[in-house]
């Protein structure tokens, strides 16, 4: 889990007491989603028949649409995490970015486990190409909702160290 110690209350629902809004939670939520989607075919190249990532891709966008609970969506993302364990390099990356994702609506700072994750799969299905960590976080950064964009960016330099630090410029 890729969840700082102390955590930032503008990442923190205003239902729980923290700053970040309903509204904002939901449009935090679509954006990891876009980053595991971004590399969910290095899994579904090595995984055809297991739809588990995917699911959870969905579930997170069925959360931030309202259609479905965040206990429901959280579940979802934990069999896509299941997904992972048994795999290794860009699969089980991707397994995680997705299952991190559809953990959004549970607790919003999973946003940086499903970016940090689609980014290690993006290196892992191209080892030898240095630029590929880099191109993945900025387009990551493009997707971020402009009004979060400052926020997120902090939030990745306060947690680069925990997420194996793939967010260095």
């Amino acid at each position: 889990m890729i969840l700082p110690a102390v955590r930032d209350p503008r990442l923190i629902t205003v239902r729980r007491g923290g700053l970040l809004t309903e509204q904002d939670h939901t449009l935090l939520a679509l954006w990891p989603a876009d980053c595991a989607g971004h590399v969910l075919h290095l899994f579904e190249q090595q995984v055809p028949a297991d739809h588990r990532p995917r699911d959870a891709i969905l579930a997170a966008r069925s959360w931030a649409a309202g259609d479905l609970g965040m206990m429901q969506a959280r579940a979802v993302g934990g069999h896509a995490m299941g997904a992972a364990r048994a795999l290794k390099g860009a699969a089980r990356f991707a397994a995680y970015a997705a299952g991190q994702a559809a953990c959004v609506g549970h607790v919003p700072e999973h946003d940086l486990g499903a970016a940090a994750y689609a980014i290690k799969a993006a290196q892992a299905a191209r080892p030898h190409e240095p630029g590929v960590r880099l191109a993945e976080r900025d387009w990551q950064r493009a997707r971020v909702p402009e009004h979060l964009s400052a926020l997120v960016i902090e939030d990745q330099a306060r947690r680069n160290d925990i997420c194996w630090s793939v967010f260095d410029d």
